[in-house]
């Protein structure tokens, strides 16, 4: 089984226990291109026939991020967005959204905001995890993983080339969703395609034989990308490819569903 008994399983868990193949997961950015279109491209991204989304928390110093994510969440914040408000904009999200949804971003404003009431607000909305790259693991284990499992909420972690096997199995032990496998050192969008020794990489992680599924990020931006990650992983999570896509778009629905197509089909 791909969950623990430990906490219910919410809608990530369910899609790993009903499909396990070829998971195209979406990445956008809260407040993105325009303020108020974060419903709008999450409901579109569903009808495209995306598998999960990511929704990201904008932020000043984006770390992990390459250009396209960090102009993306510069944009949001002169936009006006904000935890508050995205979290108004979500509420009632569930009505038309099915989908599993995580919210990735990074751990200071949730710790501003406080993360007990964080982690009961956007589970009370419907989200189904959370992404916090900076969020070490051992702060994890020992002040947030009941908070985590008291309101069915995924935490995913990530690893990346670099990543020990101690390390990497401690992750596969605390996981509850699955487990996001970083395609190189790099910052998000530096990358294109998957060469050699990435390859060697996932095979790797792929022979270890973890419990919990994987996703592949970094650097994944069509369909020969897509499908390549897929080899070796349950699916795939594209995010600056995206991005760039909104940023360009005239007619979003459109965009959306032609950009979804490409990599899928």
């Amino acid at each position: 089984m791909y969950y623990k008994n430990a906490m219910t399983q919410n809608r990530l868990t369910k899609l790993f226990q009903s499909s396990t193949k070829n998971l195209l997961t979406v990445y956008y950015t809260a407040g993105f291109p325009n303020l108020n279109d974060t419903l709008s491209i999450l409901q579109n991204l569903e009808k495209a026939g995306a598998d999960i989304v990511e929704i990201g928390m904008p932020y000043s110093d984006p770390i992990a991020d390459g250009p396209t994510i960090q102009k993306s969440n510069d944009q949001a914040l002169a936009n006006g967005m904000n935890l508050n408000l995205l979290l108004e904009q979500l509420q009632n999200f569930r009505e038309s959204v099915q989908l599993p949804v995580l919210l990735m971003g990074y751990i200071n404003p949730v710790l501003q905001f406080g993360i007990e009431k964080f982690c009961k607000a956007i589970a009370e909305i419907g989200i189904d995890g959370l992404i916090l790259p900076d969020l070490p693991m051992y702060e994890y284990e020992q002040f947030y993983q009941k908070v985590f499992e008291e309101n069915n909420l995924s935490n995913v972690f990530l690893i990346s080339p670099q990543t020990s096997e101690e390390r990497i199995h401690k992750i596969d032990a605390l996981t509850q969703g699955f487990i996001y496998m970083v395609s190189s050192s790099s910052t998000t969008g530096k990358t294109e395609g998957i060469n050699n020794t990435q390859e060697a990489y996932f095979e790797r992680i792929q022979k270890m034989n973890l419990k919990n599924p994987t996703q592949i990020g970094f650097g994944i931006s069509t369909h020969e990308g897509f499908q390549k990650a897929c080899n070796y992983a349950n699916g795939a999570i594209i995010g600056s490819a995206f991005i760039k896509t909104l940023s360009k778009a005239e007619n979003l629905e459109q965009s959306i569903s032609d950009f979804v197509k490409d990599i899928k089909s």
